[in-house]
């Protein structure tokens, strides 16, 4: 009997965007378990290995996001355990913000199998490309929306300032799908006592599909919560000028 092993694969946001390795580790896999967010997305990953299975209804299954996350792991241990080589694609980078990916090469390691992740398109970069920004001008910032709302870091205005998982911000419970707009108007009077009310900021979603363009909503900070939210919502807000 072979020994089990695992591939954590990143698909890229959109379509298009995986690359040569990840697809090669798709293909090649004995099954392969994904979690798209996207049905074209699932629909390709299905055509390139017939024994693909989605992950996506654990979020259905379970009372919240973290149990959901539990049993993804769960799910892709049995097969690892049971000999075969799996892979496990992740829409986006399976290394960011994706906790199962982590959990599963942490837990399979830990028990002796071989298990990998390789790199993808983020949605980071997606957002670099698509509202023209360089890291390297002024410096990057990157938080969790509702990780940043609680821990109140200590962050530098004189950089850019990335917030993820808008729609999720004010959810403790982990169990909320829809935007929290109470929520977002709190991150916005708190982010006011460091910017300017009128300060332009942009809420972003890259696209996933080529014939779509990324969705930017340019605000005034203090109208934030006046934008149009969902699960793919990321905040950006630009430096302060210096001087």
């Amino acid at each position: 009997m072979q020994r089990g092993s695992l591939i954590v694969a990143s698909a890229g946001i959109g379509i298009g965007q995986c690359t040569v390795e990840a697809r090669s580790a798709i293909e090649d896999a004995d099954i392969v378990l994904s979690v798209m967010g996207d049905p074209f997305l699932q629909q390709w990953v299905a055509a390139l290995n017939p024994k693909t299975r989605s992950l996506q209804s654990h979020y259905g299954s379970q009372p919240n996001r973290r149990a959901a996350y539990s049993a993804m792991v769960d799910e892709i241990l049995v097969h690892v355990r049971a000999g075969l080589n799996v892979c496990a694609v992740f829409y986006g980078h399976a290394g960011v913000y994706v906790t199962p990916s982590h959990e599963a090469i942490a837990q399979a390691r830990a028990e002796g199998f071989d298990a990998i992740m390789l790199p993808g398109v983020s949605a980071d970069a997606c957002l670099v490309a698509d509202l023209g920004v360089d890291p390297g001008a002024h410096g990057f910032q990157s938080y969790e929306a509702h990780a940043f709302f609680r821990r109140r870091p200590r962050f530098d205005t004189s950089a850019a300032l990335v917030l993820w998982q808008l729609a999720v911000l004010g959810d403790d419970a982990f169990t909320r799908l829809e935007p929290d707009y109470e929520a977002v108007a709190a991150l916005a009077t708190l982010l006011c006592e460091h910017y300017p009310v009128d300060h332009r900021v942009a809420i972003y979603a890259a696209s996933t599909l080529p014939v779509l363009t990324a969705s930017v909503q340019q605000t005034e900070l203090a109208l934030l919560a006046t934008a149009r939210i969902d699960q793919s919502s990321t905040l950006y807000v630009p430096a302060l000028a210096l001087g």
